[in-house]
């Protein structure tokens, strides 16, 4: 069996259930996962999945003879794989034409237009309820609702694997700053979309609320330019120095450090669905983009937007200004209290 799922890292994650359910119901098949390779972290150590295949990105800029190459060598371990059902997870012409060379005996993808050539390429669809109505880990298990395999409430729950390396080094940088196992709130206060960005003020704000009470914060971000520069302006602001990880953490030392946090607070990114997979309570921030469609899943959370009556809209930002207002209308002391509510039922 092949998942097929070439999106953004959250999306990846939001995929594992997938996996799981296929496990449950066929514990004797071989089940691989085809993504970007930027992404693979996100599957790579699930109990369920035997290969993990990846795609460059980058491949395209390498030249048309060198992309063919490394394309047909994909094509070639696809096909030694000999695979009875691909699940193609993400509307697009590439899984269709991947599913047409690979030949399954049965092949299911979401309703889309694949175009007059590839329309025949799944022998089943499955319906995508969209609009903020129905969260993406079940419209990714509606794939297998399709072919009769319904999930059991433990396989639609989301997995993230830790490495032993990457939960060692965790250990190390936490201990490093004073901190142990659930004695501290994780932030991740940014994401490589500015729309859905908190504004640094309120950030700190909040931060410094949470230190007033005694929490300590660990403080984590990509290691991309953007997401830094919002990272130091929060450091150089707050009241009392915090632990600041951000930018030398990869996605597995990240999730490593997540896992280890009594709380968890940020925007809705890739972080945010780490932190359900891990089973650590959340609070998610949402402006433009939709909690019921993209929330943590299945864990412990608050999810505070604002009553714009326009949210969520999907764009980016208002008049695509890269900046949300229904999202800078959420206050810290609302952000603080929600933490505290959740601290308390940890407690």
């Amino acid at each position: 069996m092949l998942v097929v799922k070439l999106r953004n890292l959250g999306d990846v994650l939001l995929t594992s259930p997938v996996f799981s359910t296929l496990a449950a119901h066929a514990p004797q098949a071989e089940i691989d996962a085809l993504v970007y390779r930027d992404t693979a972290d996100m599957l790579s150590g699930h109990p369920a999945l035997a290969q993990l295949h990846t795609i460059d990105r980058g491949w395209k800029q390498l030249g048309p003879w060198a992309q063919f190459r490394y394309e047909r060598a994909l094509i070639g371990a696809l096909r030694a794989r000999r695979y009875d059902l691909v699940v193609h997870l993400t509307e697009h012409r590439r899984g269709a034409w991947l599913t047409r060379l690979l030949r399954p005996r049965w092949a299911v993808a979401p309703d889309g237009d694949y175009g007059r050539f590839f329309d025949r390429s799944f022998t089943h669809r499955y319906r995508v309820v969209g609009g903020n109505r129905r969260h993406t880990a079940e419209i990714h298990l509606d794939s297998l609702r399709r072919l009769g395999l319904h999930p059991t409430p433990e396989s639609r729950r989301l997995v993230f694997a830790e490495d032993a390396q990457a939960g060692n080094r965790a250990a190390v940088l936490l201990a490093s700053g004073g901190l142990t196992n659930g004695r501290f709130v994780a932030i991740h206060p940014a994401s490589r979309w500015h729309f859905k960005c908190w504004p640094v003020e309120s950030m700190v704000a909040l931060i410094d609320g949470l230190q007033d009470r005694g929490h300590r914060v660990v403080l984590t971000c990509a290691p991309d330019p953007a997401e830094r520069e919002i990272a130091d302006a929060i450091v150089a602001r707050v009241g009392r120095p915090v632990i600041d990880l951000g930018g030398q953490l990869g996605l597995k030392e990240l999730g490593a450090v997540i896992r280890r946090a009594r709380l968890f607070i940020g925007v809705d990114s890739a972080p945010m669905h780490m932190a359900a997979a891990v089973g650590t309570p959340t609070v998610a921030l949402f402006g433009p983009s939709g909690e019921i469609e993209w929330g943590p899943w299945m864990v412990r959370s608050r999810v505070l937007t604002s009553d714009h009556r326009c949210r969520p809209c999907g764009f980016d930002g208002c008049g695509g200004g890269k900046r949300s207002e229904c999202l800078e209308a959420i206050t810290p002391m609302r952000v603080l209290a929600a933490a505290e509510e959740l601290l308390g039922e940890a407690s």
